[in-house]
């Protein structure tokens, strides 16, 4: 086995916060939590990549409050569901791995039918264009008063998943959501102090990673997934991207994941590969939506080829800035070729869809030095979000 394998799969520690080795499993939604309560296929689905060797697990999109969610079918951190969380803490121990989760806040936009406010808001107004459907299709600008209150969610929701068992949290700073929101030009139109420069935009990111930290103590591990640019025309840039990912390392964060896209603009940036659009046309149960799915094909869902390691030059940009804080490697990152060369030149690495399609991909990998994961990056897993059962890889069903 190579060094850099040697290392990958060798102890590591994020702000004090012990991982057996040093792969983590990405916050890939699930879609497993009906009427946003974790399911037994969610415990099933995090219990067997750590028991397939992963050092931590994150659970995805932890809406800090109900009307944060994109889809009801999403969690929120609440009283409700501390007995299921509980468990999943603890299952996720018996195995061996630590449990991260994702914190999150859809800002401006949401699908969810179940939302309780007059409309969604954000940093700036404008078309909510996938509430349509669910009678939402307005967003409206925050004052500093629903600022405010946003900082004090994330406050609340990292002292409660502290309290339930997490043993690290993800802020998710970008993929279009609403703290990214704030930190990109082409959402933040204010003129306030909110607005305008990026320090400015950075404003409200950064009060919630103070307010995070005093929730969850100094020494509690932190991380954060950014973007790299928006793919959008007038969106965050990687120049931009550098220095926000500097202002959060100033600012305290333990670990950075660079990612990049945007789940409402340009998600195939993110995934890269087969588009998405046919599978979601094909799960969307909506008409008003499957007509809107078609028509904004050629705009939304662009041609990027698959290639590993596609967030690797970013990535390099993004450690040579800062100075504290690590840097979590994602972005295609399925094959053991990749894994040396990612090991190089970071101390850690995500993984969704190589997960997705192998949960034991950690423990086969250390025993075969010819393993391969055979995922071919058809994206169809991403397209399950919605489906009753949730996600899954659909390569490994019987033909």
């Amino acid at each position: 086995m190579s060094a850099s394998l040697d290392k990958c799969f060798s102890a590591g520690t994020i702000n004090g916060l012990e991982l057996r080795n040093r792969v983590i499993k990405a916050a890939t939604f699930e879609g497993m939590c009906p009427d946003g309560v974790p399911s037994e296929r969610l415990f099933a689905h995090h219990r067997g990549v750590c028991e397939g060797g992963v050092a931590m697990t994150t659970l995805a999109y932890c809406a800090v409050e109900a009307d944060g969610r994109v889809k009801r079918e999403m969690m929120y951190m609440h009283e409700g569901i501390r007995p299921q969380l509980e468990r999943l803490a603890q299952e996720v121990h018996g195995a061996g791995s630590k449990l991260s989760g994702q914190m999150g806040h859809c800002g401006n936009f949401t699908q969810n039918t179940d939302f309780q406010g007059k409309r969604p808001l954000g940093p700036s107004r404008m078309l909510n264009l996938g509430g349509i459907p669910a009678g939402i299709p307005f967003a409206g600008a925050m004052n500093e008063g629903d600022i405010d209150r946003l900082v004090e969610l994330f406050r609340q929701a990292a002292r409660f998943m502290k309290s339930v068992g997490f043993d690290a949290v993800e802020i998710h700073f970008g993929h279009g959501y609403g703290l990214s929101q704030f930190i990109s030009p082409k959402t933040n139109k204010r003129s306030d102090r909110y607005g305008g420069t990026l320090i400015n935009r950075m404003r409200l990111p950064l009060r919630v990673l103070e307010a995070v930290r005093e929730a969850v103590g100094d020494e509690f591990a932190i991380l954060g997934k950014m973007g790299l640019t928006d793919g959008a025309k007038g969106g965050l840039q990687q120049d931009e991207a550098i220095e926000v990912a500097a202002l959060l390392d100033e600012g305290g964060i333990d670990a950075l994941i660079p990612s990049g896209g945007t789940s409402s603009m340009n998600p195939m940036l993110l995934f890269r590969g087969d588009s998405i659009q046919p599978s979601l046309i094909e799960q969307e149960k909506s008409l008003l939506m499957r007509i809107g799915l078609r028509m904004m094909g050629p705009s939304m869902f662009k041609d990027y080829p698959y290639e590993e390691l596609y967030f690797l030059d970013g990535a390099r940009r993004i450690r040579d800035r800062i100075r504290r804080a690590k840097v979590v490697y994602i972005g295609g990152v399925s094959t053991l070729e990749s894994i040396e060369t990612a090991m190089d030149e970071f101390e850690f690495i995500q993984m969704g869809r190589a997960l997705w399609k192998d949960p034991g991909f950690v423990n086969h990998a250390k025993a075969n030095p010819e393993y391969v994961n055979h995922c071919n990056h058809c994206n169809r897993c991403a397209a399950l979000i919605g489906h009753p059962d949730g996600v899954r890889c659909v390569l490994n069903e019987p033909v």
